[in-house]
């Protein structure tokens, strides 16, 4: 297919030496809060909890930044039912999942190829079931569920090994689950199917899966899980160590827990756990230096930037930057604790985040060591600038398109490309002018 191509010029690089100063620290003093940043921030309208102020300078609401990069954005296919991944292949085309159970190549030029063979298509009553060498366990498109993440292996131009992750029935309910294979040299098919990893316990509802899947440069590979949303039977979860709600999680590519985990070998703990206290993590990715950034939903507002360290702890639901659908206060209504992690950045109102990329391209050097996250409800392709660890700029991209931003990635030639989350779903690149 050929694309649709569209020319956006954006304006001046910002100046703006205040934001550029990596902030002190602090829990929630009158200092931190009223410090003046001398820039302006973008308009993202009311806060949803102004009473909860933020620990630092510069932790929400950074300096509205204006890249000098122009940029050519082409669609290259369309027709996609609800995309929820891409993963640029070594060839130059595209590992697609959709949300209801098939995963397709796209080529380079953004031919839509059939379904791969072994995952397949719901069915009635909402799950597809295995069939054959090769399928894969029931996988429930309920709600927030479906066919969610894709990974190649760090071999894979070796191995042709590929991991997803999915939400699958089970008994009691659903919970996500990690799965790989090997794709065929014609991509038509997965051969040698098997589950690595189940998420527990499992819960009847259709929300809060996670899940991102990102290896690391040592081979280990993360996972991310939601909490699965229930207030008061599964929330609380999140803190628990003998359960993997709102938790990361680091696992060897064959599933087994790698020794030097923070919980490994202790008793009444999941060993795979590497970090606790999360609400729903749909964004991951590894900057330069092989660490791994998150980001989070919030409920309304607190959405969370974080860059995940091991063993730490990082609130949910003690600590929160935002409140209930309701309007009523999280439960405490605090925003800071002694032992639980401060967020890098958040946002209030919500950009609700899904899909992330550390970008290390040459295509745009000026994007070199810029954080990209793909927005929901925001319709919008937010970039974070980044120095000493904080978010000294932001800048709102795409916003004239209207569409959900459901993943985004950087491709083998520095372009980043994009997946529209609707039902006629649109795979994007994002290439200089």
């Amino acid at each position: 297919m050929k694309g649709r191509k569209f020319v956006i010029v954006a304006a001046v690089l910002f100046a703006g030496s205040a934001c550029a100063q990596r902030p002190t620290e602090v829990q929630n003093s009158s200092a931190s809060q009223n410090a003046p940043q001398q820039c302006t921030p973008i308009d993202m309208g009311a806060a949803n909890s102004p009473g909860l102020k933020p620990a630092f300078v510069g932790q929400t609401r950074a300096c509205g930044v204006k890249s000098s990069s122009a940029f050519v954005v082409t669609v290259l296919a369309k027709g996609l039912d609800r995309p929820w991944a891409v993963e640029p292949l070594p060839d130059g085309s595209f590992l697609v999942t959709e949300k209801p159970g098939r995963m397709r190549i796209v080529s380079a030029s953004g031919q839509v190829g059939e379904p791969i063979e072994g995952l397949l298509p719901v069915g009635q009553g909402g799950v597809s079931s295995a069939s054959g060498q090769g399928g894969l366990p029931p996988i429930t498109a309920r709600g927030q569920g479906g066919l969610l993440d894709v990974a190649l292996s760090p071999n894979f131009e070796k191995d042709r090994t590929i991991f997803w992750s999915f939400s699958e029935e089970r008994e009691g309910g659903s919970g996500t689950t990690v799965a790989r294979g090997v794709l065929s040299a014609d991509g038509k098919r997965i051969d040698e199917v098997r589950v690595i990893f189940r998420a527990m316990p499992t819960y009847n509802n259709g929300l809060h899966f996670g899940s991102r899947l990102v290896f690391a440069p040592d081979g280990k590979l993360f996972a991310t899980f939601g909490d699965r949303f229930d207030k008061a039977t599964m929330r609380p979860l999140a803190q628990s160590l003998n359960a993997h709600n709102g938790k990361v999680i680091r696992i060897n590519p064959d599933g087994s827990v790698p020794a030097d985990n923070p919980f490994a070998g202790k008793e009444g703990t999941f060993g795979e756990i590497w970090s606790v206290g999360h609400r729903n993590i749909q964004s991951a990715t590894i900057d330069d230096q092989g660490r791994l950034w998150t980001v989070e939903h919030g409920a309304r507002g607190g959405d969370e930037l974080n860059m995940v360290e091991k063993g730490k702890n990082y609130g949910w639901p003690i600590i929160s930057y935002g409140e209930e659908y309701s309007g009523d206060a999280i439960p405490g209504g605090i925003s800071a604790k002694e032992g639980l992690g401060q967020p890098v950045y958040y946002w209030d109102p919500i950009i609700a985040p899904s899909g992330m990329e550390f970008y290390t391209g040459s295509a745009f050097p000026e994007w070199r060591g810029n954080i990209f996250i793909g927005g929901l409800a925001s319709e919008r392709l937010v970039r974070l600038v980044l120095k000493d660890d904080r978010v000294v700029g932001e800048e709102h991209l795409l916003t004239d398109r209207g569409s959900r931003i459901r993943d985004v990635r950087q491709g083998r030639d520095g372009a980043l490309y994009v997946v529209t989350d609707e039902r006629n779903g649109e795979l994007w690149r994002i290439a200089p002018r």
